[in-house]
């Protein structure tokens, strides 16, 4: 009979002062009416109150006491509960109670006045005496029924409204921390691969102006990519793969024949979705650490497949190892394992194996086309 807990909807301000609609209110009043009147008539039929041939009567009568009772009930109690649940929770039902007694004794006054004059030679005093307590009886079951029963559905909607709010929340803050986590992983990233690549660059000028101008270029592009690696979370396997030639066409500028690498990665992987700057980071730590370590440098190898719906990119090289142990957060692995557990939980992998007298550095997750 009330609802008390149901939130308001505000109104524009430039709607404010239109006229309220009650499509709702008569929708529920007319339910509530009819129903009442349906379970008092056959109350009293059972009970033997009224025989069957006054049924079309007693039918127009009880009408007459439930909407006289009813309406008033149903408009005084949803406005009274919006304004006083939760203010008093405890008093709410006593309230309504008192509520309910104040509307049936009006409304039996009211429908016995309207049954009286319809019939005059109706006892009116004498019909209020007998009609008044089962009134009233009658108005605190229905009436507190209803109200309770409205009053936990939507206790439990708005329960459920907050607690989808809150679910909504914290995935949004969730989603929130893990991009600042990438960015600003990327960010530790970005610096040192540029480093790198300017140390390269420098190493040319001097001999090579030519072949500087070009690794300018390439750097330019490499620039380009890293910065719009920053807006997403997993490019194109294609994008990673140029990124990692111009680099080791860049550091072989420096290394020369030192450097050797092949990339060994079938065409139609190049739409899978990588991290950024993931398989760029195995073959810069090759490079760094092994190449650059070595006077007879190294022979790098950049694979890649697809295996059970899992993605494997993995870089080769015949230096001595490492273990991933020993790798610091600060680390350029140490950031890429960071970014697979935010990216993919614990479907992303970074693993550094020994195999057949080579280091293996892979790094695997699901394939996503």
């Amino acid at each position: 009979m009330n609802d008390c807990t149901e939130p308001t909807v505000p109104i524009p301000a430039n709607k404010s002062k239109a006229t309220p609609s009650y499509g709702p209110f008569l929708t529920k009043a007319i339910w509530i009416v009819s129903g009442a009147t349906l379970a008092i008539l056959l109350l009293l039929l059972s009970s033997g109150r009224i025989r069957h041939s006054q049924i079309g009567i007693e039918i127009f009568a009880v009408f007459i006491y439930s909407a006289a009772i009813g309406v008033p009930s149903i408009l005084i109690l949803t406005r009274l509960s919006h304004t006083y649940t939760s203010r008093f929770p405890r008093l709410i039902f006593l309230i309504q109670a008192l509520v309910l007694v104040s509307t049936a004794t009006v409304g039996t006054f009211a429908g016995d006045f309207l049954m009286w004059i319809g019939d005059m030679n109706h006892g009116y005093w004498l019909e209020l005496r007998e009609s008044l307590p089962f009134s009233i009886v009658i108005s605190l079951i229905f009436g507190l029924s209803i109200s309770t029963f409205e009053t936990l559905r939507y206790r439990l909607q708005s329960a459920m409204l907050a607690l989808r709010t809150q679910q909504v929340e914290q995935e949004r803050a969730n989603k929130l921390l893990v991009e600042a986590r990438l960015s600003s992983l990327e960010s530790r990233i970005h610096p040192h691969f540029l480093f790198n690549t300017l140390n390269s660059i420098a190493a040319l000028i001097p001999s090579d102006p030519v072949r500087a101008e070009d690794t300018v270029s390439k750097l330019a592009s490499l620039l380009r990519f890293s910065l719009n690696a920053n807006h997403s979370s997993l490019v194109p396997l294609a994008q990673e793969l140029k990124v990692v030639r111009d680099y080791l066409e860049i550091e072989s500028t420096r290394f020369g024949p030192r450097l050797r690498y092949q990339i060994v990665v079938p065409e139609n992987l190049g739409s899978v979705k990588v991290p950024p700057l993931a398989l760029q980071s195995l073959v810069e730590n090759s490079v760094k650490h092994v190449v650059a370590q070595r006077s007879q440098g190294a022979a790098i190898q950049i694979a890649g497949s697809r295996v059970n719906g899992r993605m494997q990119l993995e870089v080769i090289d015949d230096g001595p190892g490492f273990s991933l142990g020993s790798i610091s957060p600060e680390h350029g692995l140490g950031n890429l394992s960071a970014r697979l557990q935010l990216l993919f939980d614990e479907a992303g992998q970074l693993d550094v194996t020994r195999e057949n007298g080579k280091t293996v550095a892979r790094i695997s997750f699901p394939a996503e086309p």
